[in-house]
């Protein structure tokens, strides 16, 4: 314990809340080595899910990037695993990003992804036109 200027007694500095077994006063870029772009366009309605769970590879994960393979075990998407997870969305895009680059999670495309292909527009309305009334 230490003295504060008015005489009275104050207590040291509580427990850090952890993450994993980090601190939560590890700034973000430290977490992504100063990164901010992926490699795959990465939106926050991405849903992401683990084809075929590895419990050896989710241990020599970095805390951070576990617990992301863990909880992506239920399909969630970007912004569902940045809110569940308290870690900002750029660095789950980040740390997301270097998972699918190992080939250890899916990332399943989004509407956005189809936006301007117009062949699977066209199968789409033509599969809806077939659809009995």
């Amino acid at each position: 314990m230490t003295t504060s200027s008015a005489g009275g007694a104050r207590n040291a500095p509580g427990p850090e809340k952890k993450q994993g077994s980090r601190s939560r006063r590890i700034r973000p870029y430290a977490l992504t080595g100063g990164r901010t772009r992926t490699q795959h366009p990465l939106l926050m309605e991405t849903m992401v899910s683990v084809p075929q769970y590895d419990p050896a590879l989710s241990e020599s994960l970095m805390p951070e990037s576990r617990v992301l393979y863990e909880r992506a075990r239920g399909r969630l998407s970007i912004a569902e695993l940045s809110a569940l997870l308290s870690i900002p969305l750029g660095v789950v895009r980040v740390l997301v990003g270097d998972l699918a680059a190992q080939g250890v999670v899916l990332l399943h495309p989004t509407a956005d992804t189809f936006d301007h292909d117009h062949t699977v527009l066209e199968r789409i309305l033509s599969g809806l036109r077939e659809l009995p009334a």
